[in-house]
């Protein structure tokens, strides 16, 4: 476990408590990480010859292109796009030699799904994110103040969960595991029936006999639901 993860780790988890706060703890990170390494792409590393060459050969996902999209340096990304295309420009005319041997649609196809398949901020991301997973199980196990802030989340969207329980299973003796387990799914299950009740209230509201009622705490349910399915 390494120690540089625990201030992301424990500024995610602090955000989350918050009173008036509403969000998966693992889906706060992940929105700064995102963040920051597209800030990154987009700056002055993306005149490093071996940052180049990576994201030449993986791209993006259709999410990250988006996110590089609303910044406002619209010149890096077109840079980056340029020298992109023309990889993908060769790999479509392959090697002359080769396609003697292997059919050009079949070195295409094999060249195109590498290319739909990758994403170099995604690969990025995700090796940090388990890192924070694993300092999340980590801290719970051995700090008893982050085990408190732990107690005090609302929720973990559905994805992040299964890895918390994943990972803790795997990493954990019996006695931490069954203590995560205990705290981390007593917050998954009160706040499920939250939003079960919710979601239930606000279809409610449709009928004309609901009327008159309050909403309640329903407003918004539709829109919490599917964060807590899908993540943010």
């Amino acid at each position: 476990m390494e120690q540089i993860y625990m201030i992301p780790v424990n500024e995610a988890f602090d955000e989350c408590a918050k009173v008036d706060a509403c969000e998966c703890p693992i889906c706060k990170m992940l929105e700064k990480l995102e963040n920051k390494e597209v800030d990154i792409a987009l700056g002055p590393a993306m005149m490093e010859p071996n940052i180049r060459i990576e994201t030449n050969e993986k791209g993006f996902c259709k999410r990250h292109f988006d996110l590089m999209l609303q910044r406002p340096n619209k010149l890096s990304l077109a840079l980056i796009l340029e020298s992109h295309l023309d990889t993908i420009r060769g790999k479509m005319k392959g090697n002359p030699l080769k396609n003697i041997i292997v059919p050009k649609h079949k070195s295409q196809v094999k060249a195109t799904k590498s290319l739909n398949e990758s994403c170099y901020i995604c690969e990025k991301v995700n090796y940090h994110i388990m890192r924070m997973i694993e300092t999340t199980v980590y801290l719970h196990g051995y700090d008893p103040d982050f085990r408190v802030k732990t107690k005090k989340q609302k929720y973990f969207c559905m994805e992040h969960y299964q890895m918390l329980l994943e990972y803790a299973k795997n990493k954990l003796d019996k006695k931490k595991f069954e203590e995560f387990y205990s705290d981390v799914s007593l917050i998954q299950e009160k706040y499920l029936d939250k939003i079960i009740k919710d979601v239930s209230w606000f279809a409610k509201k449709f009928d004309y006999r609901y009327d008159s009622e309050p909403w309640y705490d329903s407003r918004d349910a539709v829109e919490r639901a599917i964060k807590l399915l899908s993540g943010k």
